[in-house]
């Protein structure tokens, strides 16, 4: 169990790390490019598109076939995209490396699959906690390769550092071996339903749907401000080391915030967790953009929100394992992280249509704070309880 939870932590760590620091190379990359920033947007909302959408299928493929071969597929998938990133002339094929590539990539190597491994090795009293393990290690991945990733820039350039970026994704490659399933730990986890009837049963159960909302305004809230709080925070006239710092500080907060959320799983109401989550991001959000901006008020922020950033993960997916078990736990997570990513997909572009066409984020962050207001009022309905099921008629 500690090999399970120390490799899939350290995988987390390198995929989520890497992906955090996207921002940092809008404005080189449109700058040098001659893109708008709704270009570079929109290539990373499809980004988040096509991980909500392949991580059904990876999540499906984890479950029956173990998560080692999901893994591998996912890791040549992320280095040949973020090398994609780097040798893309035209933004159509920045798309698909930046976008559909590396989404594809990301739906095989986070949190889906590795959950994944997780409910099934681990106990259920144990569960919530390893996941916010699971999930901090995603906040220092973050601390770590986006301050890595700014050097990178400033030492060798944006083309240089991506192809840097892509080799340091094949690490993820030795670390799978430790998520190696033994066929007779796959065999032991009793299916008593298909796959159509699981996803049946989830779609109409009402809670199912109310996490799904849920996370779609976490995707929402933590892309736009992944990828456009730099380039915010450069049209204030503040420095991009503040944006990196700033990034880096959400990260290290979150450590803090995923592990915490992750034990207080086990004894606390989980549905009464994921609500004050986002109602906190929304109070920290309307913080942020009334007070007069300045570094301190931006690390400020980066710790309020960061401290909120991916806690609602170990929650979200120990309620899915929660109520209907572990047998389809990878596809069901990925079936609820599909409702992040269409949020992701809305929050990273319209931040780049709206800035195009008005000169500012300003709606963007308004319509975070009101779907945080909304995000803590549906989660408060969700049943925590096992679904039951009627028992299956003999032959």
């Amino acid at each position: 169990m500690r090999q399970v939870l120390l490799c899939g932590a350290l995988i987390v760590t390198l995929s989520m790390g890497i992906r955090h620091g996207f921002g940092l190379w809008l404005q080189p990359i449109t700058q040098e490019q001659g893109w708008s920033r709704q270009t570079f947007s929109f290539a990373i909302a499809i980004q988040n598109l096509s991980w909500g959408v392949m991580g059904v299928f990876a999540g499906m493929l984890a479950d029956k076939l173990g998560a080692f071969r999901v893994l591998l597929i996912g890791t040549a998938c992320y280095a040949l995209g973020v090398a994609g990133m780097a040798l893309s002339p035209t933004p159509v094929l920045f798309a698909l490396t930046a976008g559909v590539l590396i989404g594809a990539a990301q739906a095989g190597t986070t949190y889906a699959v590795i959950y994944g491994v997780i409910g099934r090795q681990l106990p259920a009293e144990r569960r919530s906690w390893a996941m916010g393990v699971a999930a901090a290690a995603g906040s220092f991945g973050q601390f770590l390769m986006v301050p890595v990733e700014g050097q990178l820039i400033m030492q060798f350039g944006w083309h240089t550092a991506l192809l840097i970026l892509a080799a340091v994704a094949l690490l993820i490659v030795p670390l799978a071996f430790g998520l190696r399933e033994p066929r007779r730990a796959a065999a032991s986890v009793h299916r008593e339903q298909t796959i159509a009837q699981a996803v049946t049963e989830a779609f109409k159960y009402p809670s199912f749907g109310l996490l799904m909302a849920g996370y779609f305004v976490c995707g929402f809230q933590v892309v736009f401000i992944g990828v456009h709080m730099p380039s915010y925070l450069r049209d204030k006239g503040l420095s991009p080391e503040v944006a990196s710092y700033a990034l880096a500080l959400i990260g290290l907060f979150n450590i803090f915030g995923t592990y915490l959320v992750g034990s207080l799983g086990q004894r606390l109401a989980k549905r009464k967790i994921l609500a004050a989550i986002y109602l906190g991001r929304a109070i920290a959000i309307a913080l942020f953009i009334t007070v007069p901006i300045s570094p301190l008020t931006v690390y400020l922020f980066a710790a309020m929100i960061g401290f909120l950033w991916l806690s609602t993960v170990p929650a979200t997916n120990a309620l899915v394992a929660q109520i209907f078990g572990v047998a389809h736990l990878s596809m069901l997570s990925g079936f609820v992280f599909l409702g992040h990513q269409v949020g992701s997909f809305l929050g990273v572009w319209l931040g780049g249509v709206l800035y195009d066409r008005t000169g500012s984020y300003d709606i963007v962050w308004y319509i975070s704070i009101a779907l945080g207001v909304f995000a803590a009022l549906i989660n408060l309905p969700v049943k925590e309880s096992a679904i039951v099921r009627m028992a299956p008629r003999p032959a």
